[in-house]
């Protein structure tokens, strides 16, 4: 009883954020292809992280690009940051740790500096003398395991029969830690290809006696099961029954998979759903690029929201591909049909 009323608690926090939000939410989008946008150089294992080190300026500028977009939830650049990789690259331990905090810093100075310029013209208005604020959060993100290997094994799960629970937990734990105490309002492990990888987030979360709320978002390549194979159901599973996440869902996945994917994680958890599909291209591990599939324009991804509402989801965003100008859209179409 008592484990029900402090999951029921944690999981208070998102639904009173979704309240605020008018019931849903909007996730900011891709990373990367905007940084890249405005002149990054991100031909590196760090990727976007590299611009903690070289142009933190940018992933700034990206954030507020989000946030005047309408984002509800910036997610901090920190998905393909970890201390093995930042170590690698010749840093000291203090040093990948500190840009670690940084990535949210970063985010959290966006969030002020979009605030102190807030006007009634923007997304925000005035109301009786006070400025009413959108409701905004920062949510520091962790890769996968894959992420950190920069092979594109977050795009298949497979890790390979030496890596355990514990060489994941191993991993994640110090990065965990430290993305804890940096600001954040929100973990968000992405791109969790694999049912191993979700457990050991979820015991993690449990150890380390988390005190801020946690979302699991997966990635699937055939809109049944994550990429590794594993049953979107156990994954989803998982995830409902840790107490510390408050909302399950999917990231980096084509958007035509995800109406079956929703309907999947509703049956397994009634927490709230958080979907941002890519463009819908295809990543070519061996050529580091993305190739055109099935790709869609902003107005082509947005036509799903509807449809994606109503199996079930309530926090809405985009990942690889997307840009600010999709973030709008779906804002757009939400506003519209409240």
């Amino acid at each position: 009883m008592e484990l029900g009323n402090v999951e029921n608690s944690s999981t208070t926090l998102m639904t009173d954020f979704l309240k605020k939000c008018g019931g849903y939410a909007v996730v900011d989008g891709g990373l990367a292809t905007e940084l890249e946008r405005h002149g990054a150089d991100l031909n590196d294992p760090l990727w976007s992280a590299k611009c903690l080190i070289s142009s933190p300026h940018l992933v700034r500028r990206v954030h507020l690009d989000y946030l005047d977009a309408g984002a509800n939830i910036i997610l901090s650049a920190s998905y393909q940051a970890t201390i093995q990789g930042f170590v690698a690259k010749g840093l000291s331990v203090e040093e990948a740790e500190s840009l670690l905090r940084r990535s949210v810093e970063i985010a959290c100075e966006a969030r002020e500096i979009y605030y102190d310029k807030s006007t009634k013209g923007s997304w925000d208005y005035i109301e009786s003398g006070n400025i009413s604020r959108r409701p905004v959060l920062v949510a520091a993100s962790i890769g996968s395991y894959g992420a950190y290997l920069a092979d594109g094994s977050e795009y298949s799960g497979k890790y390979g029969d030496a890596v355990s629970l514990e060489t994941l937990k191993d991993f994640h734990r110090r990065r965990l830690q430290v993305l804890l105490k940096s600001g954040a309002d929100l973990i968000a492990c992405e791109t969790i290809p694999n049912r191993l990888e979700a457990k050991a987030y979820a015991e993690l979360l449990e150890e380390e006696g988390i005190n801020i709320p946690a979302w699991f978002s997966f990635n699937s390549k055939d809109g049944i099961n994550v990429v590794s194979g594993d049953s979107i159901l156990e994954c989803a599973s998982i995830a409902d029954s840790c107490k510390q996440v408050v909302a399950v869902g999917i990231n980096c996945t084509p958007p035509r998979f995800i109406h079956g994917l929703v309907l999947s994680i509703r049956k397994a958890t009634s927490k709230p759903i958080v979907i941002y599909p890519n463009s819908g291209e295809t990543y070519n591990a061996e050529l580091k690029q993305w190739t055109k599939s099935s790709g869609v324009v902003d107005e082509d991804f947005v036509s799903y929201i509807n449809k994606w509402r109503e199996a079930g989801a309530s926090l809405f965003g985009g990942c690889c591909r997307t840009t600010p100008n999709t973030i709008r859209a779906i804002g757009n179409v939400l506003s519209k049909n409240p």
